[in-house]
């Protein structure tokens, strides 16, 4: 039978999970046993099932059977044993005593360990006193002096942690995938989505095909969202997500909708130095550039137009495939409605073909 040495890291498999354990293939003619409340959360749910890969650490020999463990519990924890956790690498748990210079005491067992600020906790941000009375994972950093002077870190077991969550977060979540997540903050560029304890960003030109001035309108803190994932970049960890990727494209249809030729009251919606841009429907804007309006050269068109003011064009030309439409001034419907009233009205009691305002003028005056 092979001898594990306390302490020993070994690669091995789930074979089975019953009751409170969880039994690893050891290669020999018996398993090895893990108590199954190390691969268990608050709410029950074992992170582990049979088949999958884990790394362990031998404890010893207990009535014939092999017992392992993926960390070192403060009642096994010797001198003798931390420095083996030390040379191996192995987990150790440890209660935070007290705030002190320069960091915290940590007591593992019946060992007092050091544990400097830096090395408590990893990206969030805490205040030392919310660290005090827990019960936590570290690793041994240094051990000297037989025992004497024992450095731990919990930083560097949330470490390990985080890259083990983002390498099962890598094959789960990839260009194309659509996802369901929180939102955790909203910034002026975007907002940020949790998606399975990564945080995930939404631009705001990405929330809607519709431009967005202000994204408090539209979304959130605490809402849920559905997005596609457009961007993974795990190796920097960045996603990019969107929800108008979500959305029927109304450019998809604008070449119908807004034929050449078209005349519509439309809203400025920007004033740029070399045109105006118009609102036509929701997402859709056209362009009237400065080379079609009545004005003089070098004017300001900010002083001459005003966002929001309602803008009557003609459609003069339409590129779906670029986003474009170009439209120049033309007069509004509602007096184009007033003036082909006005000329009914007129047919109807003169025999003229074309409207002589000089003739109905006579004409009412007989």
């Amino acid at each position: 039978m092979e001898r594990f040495e306390v302490g020993q890291k070994i690669d091995t498999t789930v074979v089975a999970i019953s009751g409170d354990t969880v039994f690893i293939d050891l290669g020999l003619k018996s398993e090895g046993m893990i108590a199954k409340a190390e691969f268990t959360d608050r709410d029950g749910n074992v992170s582990v099932k049979e088949g999958d890969k884990i790394s362990v650490f031998f404890l010893g020999e207990k009535r014939g059977e092999m017992q392992f463990t993926t960390r070192l519990a403060g009642e096994n924890a010797d001198t003798g044993v931390l420095e083996t956790a030390w040379k191996s690498g192995l987990p150790v748990e440890g209660k935070v005593e007290k705030e002190i210079k320069g960091g915290f005491e940590v007591l593992i067992g019946t060992t007092r360990a050091f544990c400097p600020y830096s090395q408590m906790g990893y990206r969030q941000k805490a205040e030392a006193a919310e660290f005090i009375g827990k019960h936590l994972t570290f690793l041994v950093s240094e051990y000297k002096n037989e025992g004497k002077s024992i450095v731990v870190s919990n930083r560097a077991i949330l470490e390990i942690e985080e890259k083990k969550h983002l390498a099962n977060l890598e094959k789960e979540i990839v260009a194309g995938k659509i996802v369901t997540g929180k939102i955790t903050a909203l910034k002026d560029y975007g907002a940020f989505v949790d998606i399975g304890g990564f945080q995930a960003l939404l631009p705001i030109s990405e929330i809607a095909h519709r431009r967005i001035e202000n994204i408090e309108s539209v979304l959130s803190v605490g809402q849920e969202i559905e997005a596609k994932v457009i961007k993974a970049d795990w190796l920097n960890e960045k996603v990019s997500l969107s929800m108008k990727a979500l959305e029927k494209d109304p450019w998809d249809d604008v070449a119908k909708t807004f034929p050449v030729g078209t005349k519509i009251d439309g809203t400025i919606s920007r004033v740029a130095p070399f045109g105006l841009f118009v609102t036509l429907a929701p997402a859709i804007d056209g362009l009237v550039h400065i080379s079609e309006l009545d004005v003089e050269k070098n004017t300001n068109l900010s002083k001459v137009f005003k966002v929001g003011d309602t803008f009557s064009v003609v459609v003069t030309g339409v590129l779906p495939s670029e986003h474009r439409i170009s439209l120049k001034p033309a007069s509004s419907v509602e007096q184009d409605k007033e003036a082909k009233s006005f000329l009914e009205e007129q047919g109807e009691s003169s025999s003229y073909d074309t409207y002589n305002p000089f003739a109905a003028f006579f004409k009412n005056k007989k």
